[in-house]
């Protein structure tokens, strides 16, 4: 069966960090560039970081440059983000997939099916 699935969610208090990790079964995450977005209640998803596929050259929103990093772990195998420095305003459903565009859709590309992430004190 071919899915994604995002982990390491969770409650943090503004300031802390999370780890968020993108895995696949059925395909090799290596072969794809991949994006992670998120939701926000009431709000449209948007793109958060995104990583190329040969070269590994990533790409921020403006609000995760400085604070998020996108990355290629376990031989490839997994995709993370790492998220430092979190505001109330990360609290979202996060999302990864096996696209950059925050247009695209299960019906084009793979889309996991997200891990809510909650700033708060």
């Amino acid at each position: 069966q071919v899915q994604l699935e995002e982990s390491g969610g969770g409650v943090v208090q503004p300031g802390g960090s999370l780890r968020l990790s993108c895995s696949a079964s059925g395909f090799s995450l290596a072969d794809y560039a991949i994006g992670w977005f998120r939701q926000a209640p009431g709000k449209g998803r948007e793109g958060v970081a995104c990583i190329r596929t040969v070269d590994s050259i990533t790409h921020y929103a403006e609000f995760a440059k400085g604070r998020f990093t996108i990355s290629r772990d376990n031989g490839r195998k997994t995709v993370a983000l790492q998220m430092n420095n979190l505001k109330p305003e990360d609290t979202a459903v996060y999302y990864c997939a096996t696209t950059c565009d925050p247009r695209s859709s299960p019906h084009y590309d793979y889309w996991g099916q997200g891990t809510q992430v909650t700033v708060s004190s």
